[in-house]
């Protein structure tokens, strides 16, 4: 994590516990290679660099309100992953994931779920929050149908979010959701509606399924396989069986 030397980083200088991390120097053949550099305090940097990102944020925006563009901009901010453990991150001592389970690269809500804020004044209610179950993939139709609103829509991976977005009927949904991660012997989730089957370890030895039903259980702490074995396999044949045919997630 890099954050330079100034007036940002040194406010919070001393104010958290720190353990060095020990990464990349220059001269080393990896660094800034994809190897992290060494930081010396991390939990300091890492709130400089949150500090940094709301106060370049805020400078964008105050730069759309002065050039007359702000009530005809739309601003999305998102993540494309949950918080990772690399470099010196230290996501549990500042509670980077709620009360979502696990980090990036893993398939529960704490890898795959992430934050995203829509501002578009005049046609998004401000305050509102939404569950509606959506991906990246939904931006580009989202967009395509703001330009075009008449013109038919093109086949695409994702749906327009328009509607949700204009607090209007005809919302379209998805079927579900299926994400996957090549890596630790194999990762594959899907979602439909509030329930999400996990499959776990798929090239291992004994590859295995969790349940959960998100509604009642967010946190993915109560795994439902034996309670709902038709659920189980509904969601494998309508969702797994047909992988091939639909948009995946990485993480």
């Amino acid at each position: 994590m890099i954050v330079p030397e100034d007036s940002i980083i040194k406010k919070f200088r001393g104010m958290y516990p720190e353990k060095a991390y020990k990464g990349t120097e220059p001269g080393n053949p990896g660094f800034r290679k994809g190897g992290y550099c060494t930081q010396l305090y991390p939990h300091a940097t890492f709130a400089a660099m949150i500090y940094r990102l709301d106060v370049y944020v805020g400078q964008i925006i105050q730069k759309l309100k002065d050039k007359g563009l702000y009530d005809n901009t739309i601003i999305i901010f998102a993540s494309d992953n949950g918080p990772h453990m690399e470099g010196g991150a230290d996501p549990d001592f500042f509670n980077s994931n709620g009360i979502y389970r696990g980090y990036k690269r893993d398939l529960y809500e704490g890898g795959i779920r992430v934050p995203m804020i829509i501002s578009w004044p005049g046609h998004v209610q401000p305050g509102t929050e939404t569950n509606f179950m959506c991906s990246f993939w939904d931006v580009l139709p989202t967009f395509e149908e703001i330009i075009n609103p008449k013109a038919k829509q093109k086949e695409m991976d994702g749906v327009s979010m328009l509607p949700l977005l204009q607090n209007r009927k005809g919302q379209k949904e998805h079927e579900f959701l299926y994400f996957e991660f090549q890596e630790m012997n194999g990762r594959q989730a899907v979602r439909q509606g509030s329930w999400k089957l996990v499959h776990m370890n798929i090239r291992g030895d004994k590859p295995y399924y969790e349940l959960y039903n998100l509604a009642a259980d967010p946190s993915e702490k109560y795994n439902l396989l034996d309670k709902y074995p038709e659920k189980v396999a509904e969601l494998k044949k309508s969702c797994f069986a047909n992988i091939s045919k639909i948009r995946i997630g990485r993480c």
